[in-house]
Parts: C-alpha cells; sequence; structure tokens
C-alpha cells in the first residue's frame, strides 16, 4: 500500500467534550484492525488529547491517554499535529506524548490534496 492510499484521521475535538476523540481513535483502530495503514491527524482541541498531562474527564469517560499510547501496537505510528496548532494552544512539543511529529501548513495541505480517505472526528 503506498503512502498515499492510507486512511487519514482527523481528531478535532478536546478530550472530554464529547465521544468524538474515542470514536475517531477507534475507527483508526478498525482500520488498522484490517490492515489499513492509518495516519492520525490532530488538529485545534483535538490536538489536547496529545498532551502527557491530561485532566481526568467526567466521570465514566475513559482516558484517551491509554489508547493513544496502543496505537503503535497497531501498526499507527504516524501521529501529526499542524504547528500552527501547537501556536494557537500555545503547547510545547516538548509537552506531547513521544512519537508525535508536527507539519506546516503546506504539508497539511499535501495530506488533503493527496487520494485518500478521510474521516473527521
Amino acid at each position: 500500500m503506498h503512502a498515499s492510499e492510507d486512511f487519514l484521521v482527523i481528531i478535532r475535538h478536546a478530550p472530554h467534550n464529547a465521544s468524538w476523540l474515542r470514536e475517531g481513535l477507534d475507527a483508526a483502530l478498525v482500520a488498522a484492525a484490517f490492515g489499513q495503514s492509518v495516519r492520525l491527524l490532530f488538529m485545534g482541541e483535538g490536538a489536547l488529547a496529545l498532551c502527557k498531562a491530561q485532566q481526568a474527564g467526567a466521570p465514566g469517560q475513559k482516558a484517551s491517554l491509554p489508547t493513544i499510547d496502543m496505537l503503535e501496537m497497531y501498526d499507527i505510528d504516524q501521529l501529526n499535529v499542524p504547528v500552527r496548532t501547537l501556536d494557537e494552544l500555545n503547547i510545547g512539543l516538548e509537552s506531547l506524548v513521544d512519537g508525535v511529529s508536527t507539519l506546516t501548513d503546506a504539508q497539511v495541505n499535501a495530506l488533503f490534496s493527496q487520494n485518500r480517505p478521510i474521516l473527521n472526528f
């Protein structure tokens, strides 16, 4: 499978606002379990899911860090965040979990222009 044929899963919602993050990660895990190459792009408040220090969610909500930590077991090792997002949220790369790569605006635009399935959460 070529790099341009992977699934792009975009996470745009904060970890504890709703079930969007969990559903996006679940979709990525299911695709990977079926042998698809998956790239995750955390944009806007979705980047907060990558922070090492996270507040607990509402009672009954599962924490997102354990799921993010196990992505590598499913060969999901492309965790990307736009530099612009980190700047807007005032988050340093050192505050994020290991293995996150930053992307320029041009690189993000290139991801969107490639012929691939895109799932938005």
